[in-house]
């Protein structure tokens, strides 16, 4: 009996203690569960940050400069003709230009006299403070990664509004172009637009032609050589019969002769 009786005095103790007892377990499981989940989310948004500063070029991206950095977005690539195109996605001047010589680029391409490579740079986020042109040219990025980078661009141009706005800082809008210029994965463009996958290769592309010298865009190379102010003394027809011309100059070389390389830029 006396036995019993310690039992049930030691039972009931461990009874009035025990649910008291279990929330202190309880609480102290918690406290360790947000201590994981807030590291989880520190490591995440580190990585976050990490793509947005790292220098990863888009799918396809060719090099540019003389020591190789991949600044460069093909369309048909190797022609022997090569046409470098400087285009700032804020900037009312690289709209005007891509506009006027869209169908021009587009016969050339067709004909298969000229490949043209595309430079985005940002300088006009300098100028007009925000950071819509690298939001923008980051997404174009992520559209050449899935090779609509000309289709997005087209809804760039179509949809630019007035610099002064930034309204490309805004990535809803840019979500609406992606799916205006149709064919692109969207959870896969949206997954690239968020985590700033393109960034530090914008960031790398601007301070690349900030060194150039090159001036104001729009800026065009013609096989390594910048036509002089292509904005005023450049023509449709007379951007056609340079490129004529310099292909018969490639075709006379022979086939093993290839374009001069463009300068750093």
């Amino acid at each position: 009996m006396v036995a019993s009786a310690g039992h049930n005095k030691n039972g009931s103790e461990a009874t009035r203690k025990g649910p008291r007892g279990n929330w202190r377990n309880y609480a102290v499981i918690g406290v360790g569960l947000a201590v994981i989940c807030g590291a989880a989310a520190w490591i995440g948004q580190y990585a976050r940050s990490g793509e947005a500063t790292a220098f990863e070029p888009p799918s396809n991206a060719v090099g540019a400069t003389t020591n190789g950095d991949k600044l460069a977005l093909p369309v048909k690539p190797t022609i022997p003709v090569t046409l470098t195109v400087y285009e700032d996605p804020r900037s009312p001047e690289s709209r005007a230009f891509a506009q006027q010589y869209s169908k021009t680029f587009g016969q050339l391409l067709a004909s298969g006299q000229a490949q043209i490579n595309y430079r985005l740079v940002t300088a006009s986020d300098h100028q007009y403070g925000g950071s819509g042109a690298k939001e923008a040219a980051a997404a174009a990025a992520c559209a050449q990664d899935q090779g609509r980078f000309s289709e997005f661009m087209d809804q760039v141009w179509a949809n630019q509004p007035a610099p002064q706005q930034d309204d490309f800082k805004n990535r809803t809008l840019l979500r609406k172009l992606a799916k205006k210029a149709g064919k692109i994965e969207h959870d896969a463009f949206n997954l690239c637009l968020d985590r700033g996958t393109r960034q530090g290769w914008v960031t790398k592309s601007q301070q690349d032609y900030a060194s150039s010298g090159l001036g104001p865009v729009p800026v065009v190379q013609l096989n390594g050589k910048t036509i002089a102010d292509p904005a005023t003394k450049l023509t449709p027809s007379k951007l056609t019969a340079l490129v004529a011309k310099e292909a018969q100059k490639v075709a006379a070389a022979g086939p093993t002769a290839s374009p001069s390389p463009s300068p750093t830029s």
